[in-house]
């Protein structure tokens, strides 16, 4: 009994050994599928904390040492009141033409004014929560939409690193769902629109595969007995004859082995071809534009709720957004971004999930696509070369 249990302590691995395997197993598990999404989504919400950190803390040092500069200033009122003295001294002598000149003056310090402090960058308020989540996966899904940028020298740096780690991050995302959306969505495509879920009807559609395979092969047997028979009645001499006669007997021996084939329709054949494998499946391309088409509508109705946008909007919007473009002219959350620092509505929360699950969706439809365009290319491949080799024989 004591040689066993100082056997079982000599098998038992150091310590470094187990956790080495502790840290192998935990890799392995966040790159899988569970683990890419949970990674893509703490990696969002951890660089939403920090740039908001980044930005706020930035934003009161420079209040604390330059106070003037956040004076906000009426430039409304300002100009206002400079249009009101013009008035004032040319009521006595009025010049249409003066007065216009000096009013156009006006107005252009206005506009310098306003677009100035714009450039100077966004207010503080749109560093709450959602808004630096909304910068954080714009900037890993390269989107970029700009209405959110950061303005000190720590968030561009940071900006950088975070965008080079974390756009491999969301295209290995993008691979990895991609290709379960991909796998899933054929094993719905076949046991729904290609009825496998039903037997009767896959059943009838192997037996009319069958009988058109027959039907072939009959045509082919016919084919061959023709073309034997003339070179057969052809042929002059006794030596050539006995060579295509063999010839022909062996032709006609193959062909109507295709023929001689026992055409059965037992179940259980019938059940081995209706259980093939899904990895044979390919999707057509307008089943997959049709999904990417609804998507874009569906969030389109989605963000009309959300935004008060009109439907065109909505779908320039997904589609501009789904795309990667993002001009930034239609910017989801407004009304959210300018909010409560600490508040985050559930709608923003929902928009993101849209664009991150519409993004692979879009990956999983130019997969399929994909495939089924690689599958064309091969069936017509095949027929040429089935045509040649007609040709040849």
């Amino acid at each position: 009994m004591s040689s066993r249990r100082s056997s079982f302590r000599r098998r038992e691995k150091p310590a470094f050994e187990r956790f080495k395997d502790h840290c192998r197993h935990f890799t392995a598990f966040m790159f899988s599928n569970v683990g890419i999404i949970l990674l893509v989504t703490f990696y969002i919400i951890g660089g939403a904390f920090i740039f908001q950190s980044i930005e706020i803390f930035e934003y009161e040092r420079l209040k604390s040492e330059k106070p003037h500069r956040f004076i906000a200033r009426n430039f409304s009122g300002e100009c206002l009141s400079r249009i009101w003295e013009l008035t004032a001294e040319n009521i006595s002598f009025f010049d249409h033409h003066a007065y216009r000149r000096r009013v156009n003056d006006v107005l252009l310090d206005y506009q310098r004014a306003i677009v100035k402090k714009q450039l100077k960058g966004p207010d503080v308020e749109q560093w709450s929560f959602s808004g630096a989540f909304l910068y954080s996966l714009t900037v890993i899904t390269t989107i970029g939409y700009g209405n959110i940028t950061p303005h000190s020298e720590w968030g561009k740096l940071v900006t950088i690193l975070y965008a080079i780690i974390g756009m491999p991050l969301f295209l290995l995302y993008l691979s990895n769902i991609g290709d379960v959306l991909a796998k899933s969505f054929k094993w719905i495509y076949s046991k729904v629109c290609l009825c496998r879920i039903c037997p009767g009807v896959a059943k009838r559609r192997i037996i009319r595969e069958r009988r058109k395979m027959r039907q072939l092969a009959r045509a082919m047997h016919d084919m061959e007995n023709a073309r034997g028979s003339s070179s057969y009645t052809s042929t002059s001499s006794t030596t050539s004859s006995n060579s295509s006669s063999s010839e022909y007997t062996r032709s006609s021996r193959q062909s109507s082995s295709l023929v001689d084939i026992p055409y059965t329709e037992s179940d259980s054949d019938i059940e081995r071809e209706i259980r093939g494998s899904t990895d044979e499946i390919t999707v057509p391309v307008t089943v997959c534009v049709f999904v990417m088409v609804g998507y874009i509508l569906w969030g389109a109705l989605l963000f009309g709720r959300w935004e008060d946008w009109n439907y065109l909007d909505g779908s320039y919007f997904c589609l501009i957004s789904l795309s990667s473009i993002g001009f930034g002219d239609l910017v989801p959350g407004d009304r959210v971004i300018t909010a409560d620092r600490d508040k985050v509505e559930v709608s923003f929360i929902l928009c993101a999930i849209y664009l991150l699950l519409g993004m692979a969706v879009i990956a999983m439809c130019f997969n399929l696509m994909q495939e089924q365009v690689v599958h064309n290319i091969r069936a017509i491949k095949r027929g040429f070369k089935a045509c040649f080799r007609c040709r040849s024989s």
